[in-house]
């Protein structure tokens, strides 16, 4: 990245590329270590969609039940693509779609026991693995680290929300 800064201000010198040592950094970031979360979440059956599927519904708590709607919120992506990981996951015994008790005419994606146990397994080799990732930096540092993330993150969410749909 400090190359790339290096060259552009040679060519473009009046341009600030402050942006590209922080976020081309974070993207960079991004691309080398979603191999190894990918082949983690390979080793047990899954790709990265259907653990994020039964990871929500773990996380969520007892009784490991959600609405589609609810799930596809919290995913942020389509119903369609729910629904098709959805699918696959019924059909490894991951998960089972049931009415709901409140309102027969609705359904509640339910995490099944072996569905809980998968992502539990599955959820703890990826931290393992990612904290590995993270030995360059002590305690200390990853906290700090941490904290401006979540500064920024929310800096550029709020700028997003006020620009409204057509920034997104």
């Amino acid at each position: 990245m400090d190359r790339l800064r290096r060259q552009w201000a040679r060519e473009l010198p009046d341009l600030n590329t402050e942006p590209m040592a922080i976020l081309g950094r974070a993207f960079r970031l991004g691309n080398l270590v979603r191999p190894s979360i990918e082949a983690t979440f390979a080793s047990f059956g899954l790709d990265r969609g259907e653990f994020d599927v039964i990871g929500t519904l773990k996380r969520s708590g007892p009784p490991y039940r959600l609405t589609p709607t609810e799930m596809y919120a919290l995913l942020m992506i389509s119903s369609g693509g729910l629904t098709h990981r959805l699918d696959r996951l019924e059909k490894a015994g991951l998960i089972r779609r049931e009415k709901s008790p409140k309102d027969g005419r609705s359904v509640q994606v339910a995490l099944t026991e072996a569905g809980a146990e998968l992502a539990e397994q599955a959820f703890r080799t990826d931290m393992a693995s990612e904290l590995a990732f993270l030995e360059p930096l002590d305690e200390g540092e990853r906290e700090t680290l941490a904290g401006l993330l979540r500064k920024l993150i929310l800096g550029i969410e709020e700028q997003i929300s006020e620009a409204g749909p057509a920034a997104q």
